[in-house]
């Protein structure tokens, strides 16, 4: 059986599924999917913490599903801008796992990965596989990926 740890970019997938259709991603759906005949090692879901009670019955999903839910506080800027990134934690937590699975499940756009695709498969020889909105998935994370999932309406509630 393949050993895989999934890595969930929350915030990404939240607003690129809603961008494109205008709908909410089925994480229970990806886990059934993406899981099948594989064992998880591990399984992080990374996300902004609001502290409103909705977000956090949406966290409590995940976590029943079978993430660990690794969360950051959410910051309003003075510039009424928001941050609430977790590019540098993704990716310090998949070269921390790398050498101890067979896959790597990335949900998520963000092209800022490719580099660490790339890394993982030539230092540990894993194998990466990327699930993404196609239309919002940068290409150069596309083409670092061993494989592609398209989310689409069987990954949508």
């Amino acid at each position: 059986m393949q050993k895989v740890a999934i890595f969930a970019d929350v915030q990404n997938i939240y607003y690129t599924t809603r961008q494109s259709y205008q709908r909410h991603f089925n994480y229970a759906a990806f886990w059934a999917q993406a899981t099948a005949d594989r064992e998880v090692v591990a399984a992080f879901a990374y996300a902004i913490d609001k502290g409103d009670s909705k977000q956090q019955g949406f966290q409590q999903i995940l976590r029943n599903i079978g993430f660990e839910v690794k969360l950051k506080p959410y910051i309003q800027r003075s510039d009424g801008s928001a941050k609430g990134d977790w590019d540098v934690g993704i990716t310090l937590d998949v070269i921390d796992y790398a050498a101890k699975f067979d896959v790597i499940i990335l949900l998520s756009g963000d092209g800022d990965f490719d580099l660490l695709l790339d890394k993982v498969r030539n230092t540990y020889h894993v194998a990466t596989e990327v699930y993404g909105v196609p239309a919002l998935t940068a290409p150069s994370l596309i083409n670092s990926a061993d494989r592609f999932i398209a989310i689409d309406d069987k990954l949508l509630l």
